[in-house]
């Protein structure tokens, strides 16, 4: 194809990765009158059988419901499929510490919700197709990007070539728009594996998600809202490979031991995913014309299930700053626009990541005196009454300095 019959897209923002990260920031600023594109190689699953599961499942806060009602996709997620859970149970393995979460102590309906990745993503990403001011490029993946020229541009494996004044990076942990952006990352890898499936608890969850904590690493058995549970299971590389080994029948046995029977037998299991796990956080998240969301900025230890709250979270913030700086007339693509984002978030995934990090370190032990110490930590906290409830509604994302898109609207 010669120069002039390439095809040449313009936008404000392009947008590498249609994620959940991705279509959420897409949505979000499209809404906002900015001319949005975003690139995707594969287009989601639009249909699944009714009683299947997704292997990936996250736990959204109350803030991200709020950026997803505030979007227009929350409803369309509960006719697919969301399960609220009122309480969660976390107990250590090693002595008789456990804590205590109840959504009506501090009188909300619920602390959370667990959905699985595919239906957001689905929902997002039909959302995208409804709003004005945006195009989707799939199935499409960038081949080049030139960055310092304004208008920047970037170069598809379709040819398609697109003139931006910002592109978003957030196509998740193996971003090619961070490498090809030369930016490095930090972190490590830790000695675990998560094993991912769909479990069928011989009796009713109740709603309630519960966490034990063992040496080699936490078991979750999250609940779904038909009574089955969906579990993380992280352990040792060698113990995963041999728990994945295991026909179904013995996985089951396994997993109801290693959860204390906490809800009886486990009467089957659906099919089972592994993945290493690992703490990454990228050395920049903007450049001039560029900025990395998500997974694209950094990696948390899913203990916690804070990992797509953060992504929503950075593509909430990215949207005050970029909504701000055009109301002052300044350039949405320069460092003095972008480094606002940076800071905002930076330093809020640094503080998450090193909390995830101190607790999986702290609980993945068999220590004597920290096996106390956690126990007696576990207990106190607790007890505490007011500092649980802030603990509870810090974690539901209802506290401190909170981007727009994160306040429910009346």
């Amino acid at each position: 194809m010669s120069e002039s019959e390439t095809e040449i897209i313009t936008c404000d923002l392009a947008i590498a990765g249609g994620g959940m990260v991705g279509c959420a920031l897409g949505c979000a600023l499209a809404e906002q009158g900015f001319r949005v594109a975003v690139i995707e190689l594969n287009e989601p699953k639009k249909d699944w059988p009714v009683d299947e599961v997704d292997l990936r499942v996250s736990a959204l806060t109350r803030a991200s419901q709020h950026i997803l009602e505030n979007l227009g996709v929350w409803e369309h997620m509960k006719r697919m499929r969301v399960s609220p859970y009122q309480e969660m149970r976390v107990r250590d393995a090693g002595g008789q510490g456990s804590i205590h979460f109840d959504a009506a102590s501090i009188g909300e309906p619920d602390l959370g919700h667990i959905v699985e990745n595919r239906v957001t993503q689905l929902a997002l990403w039909e959302r995208l197709d409804e709003i004005d001011g945006v195009t989707r490029i799939c199935p499409d993946s960038i081949e080049q990007i030139t960055l310092g020229d304004k208008p920047h541009y970037l170069e598809l494996k379709s040819g398609k070539q697109l003139r931006f004044d910002l592109l978003i990076g957030a196509e998740g942990a193996t971003s090619p728009v961070r490498e090809m952006a030369g930016i490095t990352s930090s972190g490590w890898a830790y000695d675990q594996h998560a094993i991912v499936a769909t479990a069928w608890p011989e009796q009713h969850h109740g709603d309630v998600a519960r966490q034990r904590f063992m040496a080699d690493g936490p078991l979750a058995f999250l609940p779904i809202d038909d009574g089955r549970c969906s579990i993380v299971w992280s352990t040792s590389p060698a113990e995963a490979d041999r728990l994945m080994a295991l026909d179904d029948d013995h996985f089951c046995q396994e997993l109801a031991a290693a959860g204390e029977y906490m809800l009886g037998r486990i009467t089957r299991v659906g099919p089972r995913g592994a993945f290493p796990l690992r703490l990454r956080n990228a050395d920049h998240y903007v450049l001039p014309g560029l900025a990395l969301i998500g997974d694209a900025a950094h990696g948390i230890h899913p203990l916690a299930g804070q990992g797509v709250n953060l992504g929503l979270m950075d593509a909430a913030t990215l949207v005050d700053v970029l909504v701000a700086a055009r109301a002052a007339g300044h350039a949405i693509g320069s460092m003095a626009t972008l480094r606002r984002y940076e800071r905002a978030r930076r330093g809020a995934t640094i503080g998450m990541l090193g909390a995830m990090d101190f607790f999986k370190r702290l609980f993945s032990n068999e220590n004597p005196p920290l096996t106390l110490l956690r126990n007696l930590g576990l207990n106190l906290a607790d007890a505490s009454g007011p500092v649980k409830h802030l603990m509870i509604r810090r974690a539901m994302g209802l506290v401190g300095e909170l981007p727009s898109l994160t306040m429910k609207k009346f």
